[in-house]
């Protein structure tokens, strides 16, 4: 086998970010060619691209799933890896961006700032990852890059520095021409916006004589561009090649290339798990520190451990076979039967929580039919199966109706899992009607208890718990008022898996969050066995005990509690043509949604507020027709807010122990 040492090799982790349709995989594309890893242009629109590599990806012309491919410059190489653009696809950006060195924002010259490319902007500089600006479709009717540079430093980022100029702006011979050392504008401009975070450098400008040459100034650029001061905005077209020559060489000097310590103890981020031919599992992980190599046995997250078979490197081009990845690398790992994205493998690096969402989660859900139902048993298997790569396509079993619930971004994800589910797995599904995603939020303090072998409690164990609310945000936090000696530890762990377990569907059927629950009663009876040895099940307790248990006690103190269900509820910009604005009021008045908010900017109204997210979907069915077509919406998740009047409740499973209840019950009569 060849082996690859990578201790000399810098590697930039490099993604491609954009809203849909600003030609980010045709970027992609070029920049391939550039590099010389393919000799010929894939299109999207011809369905033959590098990267897009589902059907459904060539068919639409859009990215799904994120894809790596890699290519030398200069002394470094470049793990490029294309993300989608469509809102649907969020997840997927998510987790990639837990593993990137640097960004490139695409932004089109005709379409200009669209909604997914602030939300990408917002969270980029969030995560402090240094990005690039790339203005794509330069030769387009309709193209106007300079206007754009106003409208980027407005709604993207303020200190952003045009790299160059455009030449025949929306003709096919459009070119981006680079600014010259000594171009007194562009020093004048780098200077403005580098000074704002330098007082060292502005001093060196006023005073002529301290030698501020275009090498230092290039040079600080770099630095503040690497901190996420500073944006450089290139201009091109990725359908003609014109500027990506430019950006390749600002992506090399601009972006900061990762080294790395081979030495080190290994740690990484899967952010990715896809299936081989065979079905065996292939995890994708971003090396920080370390080495892993073939036959290693890997720890990673929740105390889980896989023996490595096999390992391959992306390194110019595709990945190939190599005896180990290195810090600073993308490679696939074999034999980690158990892996799940978002794990870290080796050593946890601390300043990095690759667990903390960065985007807001799904708040849509629908039920999957088989369109056969003798494929119901297949459908389960293929959807857990597509819940491995997609974490949050979050799988929910209904077992009293036979149901399969999966949580959503839009409408789009259900064509996507149609497509998926009948070309990998030869299944044909149908749909119900989309609903929104409620929780359930803690109101007071409840509490209840049952005593072993006391009243009609059926169950070898004793188990109290106390509900009180919790701070937004903070999750469902378990603790202890009794003693940690006063049974064995396997029973406590029962006791608190099964109340996270349980408070995924409280009173009402919903998720019930940011609550602490305590436990205020405990005790068991000890192991015992009969004269001639042989265990007992009806005098000793076992872990059962307290898991059958639980659940009763802690919807009984949840109901004393209490609960209110709480709807999502989306933040929305809406762009509209003056004259209509009046128009628009009453509608988003039906819809629930409050302006907060109400700005004209020209010959347009800028409305701000915020919707019930079940209602977004219909504005922006609505907006073409209110508003002649030049209605433009953003939406993105705020928070949760009580539902008014009636709670909706949704069905309940019978994981849920207001279907067990009696269940349980006659089970353990029979027992005692």
């Amino acid at each position: 086998m060849h082996t690859h040492s990578s201790s000399t090799t810098n590697t930039l982790n490099l993604g491609i970010l954009a809203h849909v349709d600003a030609g980010k995989t045709s970027l992609t594309e070029r920049l391939l060619h550039a590099a010389g890893v393919i000799d010929e242009i894939g299109r999207v629109d011809d369905g033959n691209t590098q990267t897009d590599s589902l059907a459904l990806e060539r068919q639409r012309g859009i990215t799904i799933k994120s894809a790596v491919v890699s290519f030398a410059v200069d002394d470094a190489t470049v793990n490029l890896i294309d993300t989608p653009g469509h809102p649907d696809f969020i997840a997927e950006v998510e987790r990639v961006l837990s593993v990137l060195d640097g960004a490139v924002l695409v932004v089109s010259a005709v379409e200009g700032v669209q909604a997914q490319t602030r939300v990408l902007m917002r969270t980029l500089r969030r995560l402090d990852i240094p990005t690039l600006i790339f203005v794509n479709k330069i030769d387009r009717r309709g193209a106007r890059p300079e206007e754009l540079l106003g409208s980027i430093s407005e709604r993207l980022a303020p200190a952003v520095v045009p790299m160059g100029t455009v030449r025949g702006t929306g003709a096919k011979d459009a070119r981006f021409v680079s600014h010259a050392a000594g171009d007194p504008a562009f020093t004048d401009r780098l200077v403005d916006v580098l000074a704002a975070q330098d007082d060292a450098l502005l001093s060196a400008y006023v005073d002529e004589d301290a030698g501020l040459t275009h090498e230092r100034l290039r040079a600080e650029l770099a630095a503040q561009t690497g901190r996420c001061l500073v944006h450089p905005v290139f201009f091109g077209s990725a359908a003609t090649g014109a500027g990506v020559p430019e950006l390749i060489a600002g992506i090399r000097e601009l972006l900061p290339a990762q080294a790395g310590d081979p030495e080190a103890p290994a740690s990484g981020t899967v952010f990715k798990v896809e299936r081989g031919d065979a079905g065996e599992k292939i995890a994708y992980v971003r090396m920080f520190a370390g080495t892993v190599r073939t036959r290693d046995r890997l720890p990673f997250t929740g105390g889980r451990e896989g023996k490595v078979t096999a390992v391959s490197v992306f390194d110019r081009g595709s990945a190939a076979a190599r005896d180990g990845v290195a810090a600073g690398q993308i490679g696939k790992l074999w034999g980690l039967g158990d892996i799940r994205i978002g794990d870290v493998i080796g050593v946890p690096d601390v300043t990095r929580d690759p667990g903390r969402h960065h985007f807001s989660p799904p708040t849509l859900e629908t039920v999957v039919v088989p369109a056969r139902a003798r494929d119901k048993g297949a459908l389960h298997l293929a959807l857990a199966q597509l819940a491995e790569q997609d974490p949050l396509i979050d799988l929910r079993q209904d077992d009293v109706r036979q149901e399969v619930y999966v949580s959503l971004y839009g409408e789009v994800q259900k064509e996507v899992i149609e497509a998926t589910l009948a070309e990998e797995y030869g299944l044909e599904v149908e749909f119900r009607e989309t609903t929104t995603i409620c929780v359930e939020r803690v109101t007071g303090s409840g509490a209840a208890h049952e005593i072993i072998d006391k009243g009609d409690n059926p169950f070898l164990a004793t188990v109290g718990l106390r509900v009180d609310p919790g701070p937004p945000g903070s999750g469902v936090r378990f603790r202890l008022e009794v003693e940690l000696g006063s049974m064995p530890y396997a029973f406590f762990r029962a006791v608190e898996e099964t109340v996270h377990e349980t408070l995924l569907q409280g009173v009402y059927g919903w998720e019930v969050g940011d609550c602490v629950v305590t436990m205020t009663h405990s005790g068991y009876w000890p192991r015992q066995s009969h004269a001639h040895g042989t265990f007992d099940k009806s005098m000793s307790s076992t872990a059962g005990d307290f898991r059958q248990l639980t659940p009763l006690i802690l919807l009984s103190a949840l109901r004393r509690a209490g609960t209110q269900v709480h709807e999502p509820l989306h933040r929305f910009r809406l762009t509209v043509p003056e004259d209509l604005f009046g128009q628009l009021l009453p509608v988003l008045s039906r819809l629930r949604a409050v302006p907060h908010t109400q700005t004209a900017h020209g010959s347009a109204y800028l409305v701000e507020g915020e919707i019930p997210a079940a209602r977004v979907h219909e504005l922006e069915q609505l907006l073409p027709s209110l508003t002649r077509g030049e209605g433009e919406l953003e939406s993105a998740f705020e928070r949760y807010q009580p539902v008014r009047g009636e709670p909706s409740a949704r069905r309940r499973t019978d994981r849920n122990p207001l279907c067990r209840k009696e269940y349980l019950r006659e089970v353990a009569g029979v027992r005692r």
